[in-house]
């Protein structure tokens, strides 16, 4: 295992102590005060690149804050990181490896070597096998195994082999033109039962996706979904419903998956960064092959931006010092991700995984503890939902939320309706989204209220404190494109802030220890009998709960 060497604490560093201090100067400094200071802070406090534009200038901060946040960025080798994994260095140091995510969307012709081979031939083989699938699919040459042609496509995974596909999938649900797309990760039986409800097994095609097709959950579906699929259509008919994306040629084989119908990865591609894999199979048979290379472009394009943009006008960094100024300095542990999208409804729980499975750690890449908080806490749901929900306690609760605004100029009218009557409608969606802002930004303070006639037994009630940081995102449409450059911005944002805090953003060692304890327990739960020593080896809470489930689950 390759780690980097030991480095000076975060918090010892000069450009560290200088954000600190400078942090303390600004306490009782407002927003209101900062644009009244400023008429033009709107219109500077801006940056663009790959079709997004962002506005950061409701963020608590001014020009020495951004000045600072540079240099702490120069200081902690962002530029060089950048550089490294572009070229495939093993960034990810625990596991002795690159993470060459941005290979996945590099344009045919781009060289891009890792461990001495050029991995971008190998993508592009693996994209050429997955269009050829997809138009046999799409135009009928592919049937099911009495001949009918695939209506339904069922992606069973979990974690990145599922959040990315179903987040696209419903993102781009307007321009889904081939077999409709469900899923299933829970390995709740009410899940399956779900993503199976109506479906004719003679016109469904399922995509299990696990890189080593031994990922419990996963199997456990797949089996599931196969003892439906054959008590219809027989065992026969496992090869023409079920495809597989891995890496294990011998567990699909035993599946009874072809592995001419498997679609593989690679050991850099994390399950979280890979959705422009094959595991965008379901993706790419619902919109098409020529709307999934629309979405890898979106991403390449946002690649291109965060590779070349200086620092001061590039997305992904200016994100990423903004997300460690609220969480480091001002104390923001959570950051609300609020889409004035209805399409872009699974973004946060996406984004979730993303940010919190790469960045959630409390050690750094050589082994130390870190001496800063990490990553913050993602959350968030469609505005205007979110208005009547948890909108309250941004605006006047206790707690300091940071919040990202996703909006589009532009909707899309879906065929047959009044392209007026959608417009005026997403006229006033956008409305909410520009004033929401605006809202917490500025608040509401006693006197204007007290100018508004408002009795004063209510005063301290309505008074909105305001200065409640955010960011608002813009771009045209929600399109492939759009959306492949939106998921790349949080993919290099994340990257960026695990560079500052000296993590490896690209391990998840973390999530192993349940998954251990719970493959011993199940055996448990499995054994005979009620009571016993079955349950012998865990702490008297746990022992107590197996105890009371065995003996209440019936069966």
């Amino acid at each position: 295992m390759t780690v980097p060497a030991n480095r000076t604490p975060l918090t010892q560093r000069p450009e560290w102590q200088a954000l600190a201090t400078h942090a303390r100067a600004q306490v009782g400094t407002t927003l209101r005060q900062r644009f009244a200071a400023d008429p033009r802070r709107g219109e500077r406090m801006v940056a663009e690149g790959a079709g997004w534009y962002l506005d950061y200038s409701k963020q608590r901060i001014d020009d020495d804050t951004l000045r600072l946040l540079l240099a702490l960025a120069d200081a902690c080798g962002v530029g060089e990181r950048i550089g490294a994994m572009f070229a495939g260095a093993h960034v990810n140091a625990t596991e002795d490896r690159p993470a060459l995510h941005v290979a996945l969307r590099a344009p045919a012709g781009t060289r891009i070597v890792a461990d001495g081979a050029d991995v971008v031939a190998g993508v592009q083989d693996v994209l050429a096998r997955m269009e050829a699938f997809a138009r046999d699919v799409r135009e009928g040459r592919w049937t099911g195994a009495t001949g009918r042609r695939v209506r339904h496509v069922v992606n069973i995974g979990i974690g990145g082999s599922d959040l990315g596909p179903a987040m696209a999938a419903r993102a781009l649900r307007h321009y889904v033109d081939g077999p409709r797309p469900r899923f299933v990760s829970n390995v709740d039986p009410a899940a399956l039962r779900e993503a199976l409800d109506g479906l004719d097994p003679a016109e469904t095609l399922f995509i299990v996706c696990s890189k080593t097709f031994t990922t419990q959950e996963t199997l456990v579906n797949a089996a599931a979904a196969r003892a439906w699929c054959v008590a219809a259509l027989g065992e026969a008919a496992v090869a023409r419903h079920f495809v597989a994306v891995s890496t294990n040629e011998e567990g699909v084989r035993a599946f009874g998956i072809e592995p001419a119908h498997m679609f593989g990865f690679w050991d850099w591609v994390g399950g979280r960064y890979s959705m422009d894999s094959a595991i965008g199979l379901s993706t790419m048979l619902a919109v098409g092959p020529a709307r999934f290379r629309e979405l890898l472009d979106g991403f390449h394009a946002m690649d291109a931006h965060f590779r070349s943009a200086p620092p001061e006008a590039n997305l992904p960094v200016l994100m990423a010092l903004l997300a460690i100024w609220n969480n480091d300095f001002l104390g923001a542990q959570t950051v609300a991700v609020l889409p004035y999208a209805q399409d872009l409804a699974r973004f946060p729980a996406y984004l979730q995984q993303l940010a919190m499975e790469s960045n959630g750690k409390r050690v750094t890449a050589s082994g130390e503890r870190v001496d800063v908080q990490t990553c913050p806490v993602y959350w968030g749901e469609p505005g205007t939902n979110g208005q009547h929900s948890f909108y309250q306690l941004l605006h006047q609760g206790t707690r300091l939320v940071a919040c990202d605004f996703i909006g589009f100029c532009q909707p899309l009218p879906a065929p047959g309706e009044d392209a007026d009557d959608v417009r005026r409608r997403h006229d006033l969606l956008m409305a909410n989204l520009f004033a929401q802002g605006e809202a917490l930004a500025f608040g509401r303070d006693a006197v204007q209220l007290r100018a508004q006639g408002t009795p004063e037994a209510l005063v301290a009630h309505k008074t909105c404190p305001g200065d409640r940081p955010s960011i608002t995102l813009l771009a045209d449409r929600l399109t492939p494109h759009s959306l492949g450059a939106l998921v790349a911005l949080y993919e290099h944002a994340v990257f960026v802030q695990g560079t500052i805090w000296g993590i490896d953003s690209f391990d998840q060692w973390g999530v192993e220890l349940g998954k251990q304890l719970a493959r011993a327990t199940e055996a448990e739960l499995a054994a005979p009998g009620v009571d016993g020593d079955a349950a012998a080896g865990h702490d008297s809470s746990t022992r107590t709960l197996i105890r009371r489930y065995r003996q209440r689950r019936g069966g």
